[in-house]
């Protein structure tokens, strides 16, 4: 999480520094037929598929949503437009090691759907911050509702204008201009058809992001000899090296990169609410995992294609790097740059890597500020005013509304303070691994109790906090080594947007490169930024199992092993609250069988 939250602001200049595209009518009308689509489905689910007016409906449609497109939907949230942008460019610049945040997806899984999931249905709850509530206390509620809503609040106009300042560049068109244009639309799906068209405009996004993803990675691999050239000339580039090394202040190992990404995809897509909401849309415990299961395997493949597509960048530009040479400022705007080369002379391809782009930041807005909406509405307003469905329904909408007005203000906003907002989302991505052990503390411990978690919760941000503040701006790493020795031959038949070859825009020394240095004492500052969320759940477990066994708890602390994760049954007095399938969901053999018993 803290790896992807630090790549965001580089990501906003990635997109745009670099006039890459020369958009065309084809283009446009590609790019017009995505919003359109999405904008449909939003009338077609608020108009003409309209359910009961009730927060269940809106928030969770029902819980009748279908296994196949909520897992769709899940994948599609995780990738934003700072994933499609920066991962190829890490695997460019550092090699392979950052696969490991797919691969570990073999062990979340698992962890989702036997560990963390069937918490939320034995207990028939849609909230994850309300298991927090009934398990500890209102303070640790607070604390990580605070958390979540601060965060999303920094992250929503970034979410969007990334894009949008892609679109802006390619176009010339006024970025804001676009921004809100683009703001409206996603509101509009968001608020009139709720969870449903959320959900639905998800599985076209995702189809564009496939589509545009295989096609760049296929015919990029094609481009340079296929397959097996890929694969021996990044392995003599290292960028097929895994390391394992134990030195903790190395950028990216097996270990560090395994680690954190195993408890941030547990957490992300397991304790989160954005995400949880649509699990829990499922009818029952076992729709939800094969959702997972289904989940699971797009993630791993949309997300291997996409790191793939970095080592194809390699493979192209190993000999003549358009880093060194000038071409493109920063390892982040190489993506726009391999994409022009690639397939810029297929007419529409450029209409398709936007819409892409544009698709990606979507399905996260959407489900962020749905999902926002109900934890605002649940947590702030609901306590303070009478509350019924239809006043729920009607204050959600316009929160949402007023989320998409943020983000369009939110835009001027990140487009003047783009470092600072790096700084302030690396601090919001270090309390993740506290907020992730939070919730398994009360899900696998039976004597965690709200005094002494909450203890442990607020001490493990605020020394991570600590720990980010003084070492920002302390580290750089060293990108693994490239050349510009075969340039003479390339730029002849490569790139169509400029051949002229300029001077370095900056210096390619690094300092703190981390090579070993026996000289040098080891200090907490240089710990690797990979381990960020790992040592935050660390500390929070350290604190808080030592005082859920010395701390006396409230007289109120709730210790039901109902509360308690299925995989403690052996060790507990534990039982599952069975659930039912609605009838409309059986088929009718099962049916049969139910009146024939009855």
């Amino acid at each position: 999480m803290s790896s992807l939250l630090n790549d965001t602001v580089k990501a906003a200049t990635a997109a745009v520094a670099d006039n890459q595209f020369t958009f065309n009518s084809t283009d446009y009308t590609v790019f017009a037929l995505v919003l359109s689509i999405s904008a449909a489905i939003g009338v077609y689910f608020g108009f003409f598929n309209k359910g009961e007016d009730t927060t269940d409906e809106y928030l969770m449609g029902g819980k009748r949503m279908k296994t196949i497109p909520i897992a769709i939907s899940l994948v599609a949230s995780q990738l934003s437009a700072i994933s499609i942008m920066t991962i190829p460019a890490e695997m460019y610049s550092y090699g392979i090691n950052w696969i490991f945040n797919v691969i570990c997806m073999i062990v979340v899984v698992p962890i989702l759907n036997y560990v963390i999931i069937p918490v939320f249905y034995n207990n028939n709850l849609t909230s994850c911050y309300e298991y927090l509530e009934i398990r500890f206390n209102k303070p640790i509620r607070e604390l990580q509702t605070i958390m979540f809503t601060g965060t999303l609040f920094f992250m929503l106009p970034i979410f969007i204008f990334l894009p949008s300042l892609a679109f802006s560049q390619v176009t010339g068109y006024n970025v804001h201009i676009i921004n809100t244009i683009v703001c409206g639309i996603c509101v509009f799906y968001t608020m009139v058809g709720g969870i449903k068209a959320v959900v639905w405009t998800d599985v076209v996004q995702a189809g564009i992001m496939v589509i545009s993803v295989v096609l760049v990675g296929v015919m990029g691999a094609n481009r340079v000899g296929g397959l097996g050239e890929v694969i021996r000339i990044a392995g003599q580039g290292g960028r097929l090296e895994v390391n394992y090394n134990f030195d903790a202040t190395t950028r990216s190992t097996f270990w560090n990169i395994f680690t954190s990404a195993t408890l941030m995809w547990s957490g992300y897509v397991g304790l989160n609410q954005s995400c949880v909401q649509r699990i829990v849309s499922l009818p029952t415990l076992g729709h939800a995992r094969r959702s997972l299961v289904i989940f699971g395997f797009g993630f791993m493949l949309i997300m291997s294609f996409n790191c793939f597509t970095g080592i194809v960048m390699f493979t192209r530009y190993h000999d003549c790097d358009p880093l060194k040479l000038g071409l493109v400022s920063k390892g982040d705007k190489m993506v726009p740059h391999f994409v022009q080369d690639v397939v810029g002379h297929l007419r529409g391809m450029p209409g398709v890597f936007i819409s892409c782009v544009f698709s990606a930041a979507l399905s996260t807005l959407s489900a962020s500020i749905n999902s926002l909406g109900g934890v605002v509405y649940f947590d702030y307003i609901k306590p303070h005013i009478r509350h019924t469905e239809h006043k729920a329904n009607v204050i959600m909408k316009i929160f949402v509304f007023c989320c998409g007005v943020y983000c369009i203000f939110g835009g001027m906003v990140v487009e003047k303070f783009g470092s600072i907002l790096q700084v302030i989302y690396s601090i919001g991505g270090c309390s993740f691994g506290s907020t992730c052990a939070t919730f398994l503390l009360g899900m696998l411990v039976p004597r965690a109790h709200g005094r002494a978690v909450f203890i442990a919760a607020v001490s493990s941000i605020i020394c991570m906090t600590a720990i980010i503040g003084a070492a920002w701006g302390r580290n750089h790493y060293a990108f693994l080594p490239t050349s510009i020795d075969n340039c003479s031959a390339f730029n002849t038949t490569t790139t169509t947007t400029t051949t002229t070859t300029t001077p370095l825009p900056f210096s390619f020394t690094t300092i703190n490169d981390h090579l070993p240095d026996e000289k040098k004492a080891f200090s907490i500052l240089d710990l690797s930024f990979n381990w960020y969320t790992s040592i935050g759940f660390l500390l929070t477990w350290l604190i808080a199992l030592p005082l859920s066994y010395t701390m006396k708890p409230a007289p109120d602390a709730n210790f039901d092993p109902k509360l308690l994760s299925p995989i403690v049954q052996p060790f507990i007095n534990y039982e599952l609250t069975p659930s039912e399938e609605l009838n409309e969901l059986k088929s009718p053999k099962e049916i049969d069988k139910q009146k024939v018993n009855v």
